[in-house]
């Protein structure tokens, strides 16, 4: 299946859903992302249901979960993301990779992420154009938060403040503890 060359978004749209689920491809090889325990699910359901109505009420964009987008070459699929409408004429509602990125992206850390993977995947993104890129540490009741503003590590007193959805802003402690 992987050439010398390794596998290209095209050649990974026309992979077998059975196969490109829960993996992402990252510099041409299809890398494992399954996994998702029942706090990642509840932590991700929850990021939506506090940005759709903001979101939709300003007239921001859309907020989809587990959509795979294009950076730079490589398949990811943040567990969140939001994007403008000025992007919605982008979207191809039958393409698995959008051929565009997110502005904001909200990734959830797994047991089987490392932190130096979660940073590399977040400053891909930013590279690539997204925005803003927020991690999110169950566990260790912490988020990162990356921006043109810096990096930055919030505590659980901290708030969870996108910059891409005002309007929203809740305590990363008060936020975890309604999974």
């Amino acid at each position: 299946m992987a050439s010398l060359t390794g596998i290209t978004i095209e050649e990974f749209e026309k992979l077998p859903e059975a196969l490109a689920r829960n993996h992402e491809l990252v510099d041409g090889e299809l890398v494992d992302v399954s996994g998702n325990t029942p706090n990642h699910n509840h932590l991700r359901d929850l990021l939506v249901h506090l940005l759709l109505p903001v979101v939709k009420k300003a007239g921001l964009g859309y907020v989809i979960s587990e959509q795979e987008y294009d950076f730079g070459g490589n398949a990811h699929g943040p567990d969140v993301s939001t994007y403008s409408r000025e992007k919605r004429r982008l979207l191809d509602g039958n393409k698995r990779v959008q051929r565009f990125v997110p502005d904001l992206a909200i990734e959830i850390a797994s047991t089987t992420d490392t932190f130096e993977k979660l940073l590399a995947k977040a400053n891909r993104y930013r590279r690539c154009g997204t925005k803003e890129v927020w991690i999110f540490s169950i566990d260790l009741r912490q988020a990162v938060h990356l921006s043109d503003k810096g990096q930055v590590i919030l505590g659980e007193t901290d708030l969870f403040a996108p910059e891409q959805v005002p309007g929203v802003s809740i305590p990363i402690g008060e936020l975890l503890d309604q999974i």
